[in-house]
């Protein structure tokens, strides 16, 4: 196995290489990659040596879907040496900032994906994901680093849910379809693949009475979106409710306390646990 200091070694010579022929765009000597949310940011942060500064274009405690570029958005992203981001119509404002700039972008959503783009939450897709961040960084001794504690986690997740109680899994809105689909679960969402598109009034009985059938005891909410349908639904349905997180961006509490992409999703693995009464 090589040595942290080989991979650090490694880490700069990639970055170096990376820069020939890049420009600048604002961070002293270093060049820019700009990452359109957390997970793509993470994995460029992990892959890349410090000659390359990440720009996360999402701040902290934002919600990526609905985000408002600036013009100092639309300037970072014109001027970066790469934009990494995810297709597909996830981050509208980002694409159309993309398809006006000259440099190069890499669209990460696989093109074998559904509507759904949540495709870093299943972590042999995130896996994909890191290795194409590696090609585009020219840096495959780190990602290979990644892509290891990415693999230790699935095979976490595929001990740690094989034997549940229930299988059924009632989420404020639909970004669990692949992880449920990888680990033999199924998603009930209570709203679709936009956390604002809520039900009617009418819709509202409906989704309580979903609950009841489907003998969940835990609905899952959200960190950067208003719980109010969850916790209503939850109560009406004489259930608990839990935090699943989306993980499309991490709060200022949670960067500040060290999480990453990996704690977090041990986080959620463990609440899956709870909620569906799995045992080891």
């Amino acid at each position: 196995m090589l040595s942290r200091t080989v991979l650090f070694s490694g880490a700069v010579i990639a970055s170096t290489t990376f820069l020939g022929g890049c420009g600048s765009s604002g961070s002293g000597d270093r060049t820019t990659v700009v990452a359109a949310f957390y997970p793509i940011a993470y994995a460029a942060e992990q892959i890349t040596g410090p000659a390359v500064h990440v720009r996360n274009l999402t701040p902290a405690g934002a919600e990526p879907h609905d985000l408002e570029l600036t013009a100092g958005n639309v300037r970072d992203v014109g001027e970066a040496a790469l934009v990494l981001y995810l297709g597909g119509g996830f981050m509208p404002g980002l694409e159309t900032a993309v398809k006006q700039r000259s440099g190069r972008s890499v669209d990460l959503l696989p093109a074998s994906s559904s509507t759904d783009p949540h495709v870093w939450l299943d972590p042999v897709r995130y896996e994909a994901i890191v290795r194409k961040i590696g090609t585009e960084l020219r840096n495959g001794p780190a990602a290979a680093l990644l892509v290891r504690r990415v693999a230790r986690l699935d095979l976490e997740f595929r001990r740690g849910l094989a034997h549940c109680k229930r299988r059924q899994i009632v989420t404020s809105h639909a970004a669990f379809g692949y992880l449920a689909s990888r680990y033999g679960l199924e998603q009930i969402p209570l709203e679709g693949l936009s956390p604002e598109a809520e039900p009617s009034a009418q819709g509202l009985a409906a989704l309580v009475d979903l609950v009841r059938k489907s003998g969940a005891t835990t609905v899952f909410f959200e960190t950067l979106v208003s719980p109010k349908l969850a916790q209503t639904v939850a109560r009406e349905a004489g259930v608990a409710t839990a935090v699943l997180n989306p993980l499309e961006g991490l709060t200022s509490d949670e960067i500040a306390g060290g999480a990453d992409y990996v704690s977090v999703m041990r986080s959620n693995l463990a609440a899956l646990q709870r909620a569906l009464g799995c045992t080891m």
